[in-house]
Parts: structure tokens; C-alpha cells; sequence
């Protein structure tokens, strides 16, 4: 008899580790198509990699910068929900008259360049530079428009959303 529960714990034991070897091979994938579309993404806009530049600094579509500065402002305060990301989806193909697939792409890579920034407030005030160097203040205006479309209709500015704007204001030198 012992012999038998020995033998079923050990086949348990074996089947657990097979469940979980198998969750991480399935995660090792998911992070490799990650990658795959932050490259892909980055090759559909031109962006190139210069190991001594900042990532930021080697942004040179207007419409990138927009869409990273969205992302970084709906990420002040968490991630933001899929309706949030959706309605940014819907609005950088409005105001940017992007496509469905360019959107996409830029919402992967405008992830990837807030994350370089080492988050949410660093990347606000740095591609904001960035984006005021591009085109200067006739961007500010779509930046707005993409932001506020972005947002919750109902919900309210938080103060960290209301401190993003003033320094939004104060990188336009408005």
C-alpha cells in the first residue's frame, strides 16, 4: 500500500511540473512575440537604434511622440483599462489619421519608449521635449485632443493628470 501512494504522489508530483513547465514555455512566448512586435512596430516607423542616444532622443515622427505622450498620460496613475486603450486607439486614428495597423504599432512602441524612460512622469516631461524640437507648438493642439479623447468621459482629472498638463503647458512654453 505505501508503495501505491508513493507512486501516485510521484506521478502527481510529475504532472504538476509538466503543467507548470509548459505555463512557462507558453510565457517565454508571449514575451518573444512582445519583442517581435516592439521590433516590428520600430521598423514600420523608421526608428533606429543609436546605443548612445536615449531611445527618445531618436524619435523623429511628430505622430510617435503624440502617441507616447497619450500612453505616459493615461499610465500616471496605473495601467490603464482596455477601454482606455481602445478609445486611444480610436482617437490617434481620428486625430492623427492613422490606420488601424500604424495605430497599433505606435501604441506598442510609444510602451516600450515610456518604459526606457523608467515610467509614466520622466517620459511626460522627455518626449515632451522631444515632440516640441519636432514640430514645435501646432502639436500641442492634436496632443490635447488625443489626451482628452483618451480619457474617461465621466471621470475627472486626477491631480498628477492635472500637474502632467501644466507641464505639458510649460515644455510648449505656453
Amino acid at each position: 500500500m505505501p508503495i501505491l501512494i508513493a507512486a501516485v504522489g510521484i506521478l502527481a508530483a510529475v504532472f504538476f511540473f509538466l503543467i507548470h513547465a509548459r505555463r512557462t514555455a507558453e510565457m517565454a512566448g508571449e514575451l518573444a512575440d512582445m519583442a517581435n512586435d516592439v521590433r516590428l512596430a520600430a521598423r514600420r516607423f523608421g526608428f533606429r537604434r543609436n546605443s548612445s542616444l536615449h531611445p527618445v532622443e531618436a524619435i523623429d515622427d511628430p505622430d510617435l511622440a503624440i502617441a507616447a505622450m497619450a500612453i505616459a498620460f493615461q499610465e500616471l496613475d496605473g495601467l490603464p483599462t482596455q477601454d482606455q486603450r481602445d478609445r486611444l486607439h480610436v482617437q490617434l486614428r481620428k486625430t492623427l489619421s492613422m490606420d488601424a495597423e500604424t495605430a497599433e504599432e505606435a501604441i506598442v512602441l510609444s510602451r516600450w519608449l515610456v518604459a526606457q524612460c523608467g515610467g509614466a512622469d520622466p517620459a511626460l516631461s522627455r518626449i515632451g521635449r522631444k515632440l516640441f524640437k519636432l514640430a514645435g507648438t501646432e502639436t500641442l493642439q492634436p496632443l490635447l485632443s488625443v489626451i482628452r479623447g483618451s480619457l474617461d468621459a465621466d471621470a475627472d482629472l486626477t491631480v498628477r493628470q492635472k500637474e502632467a498638463l501644466g507641464d505639458i503647458q510649460r515644455v510648449f512654453k505656453l
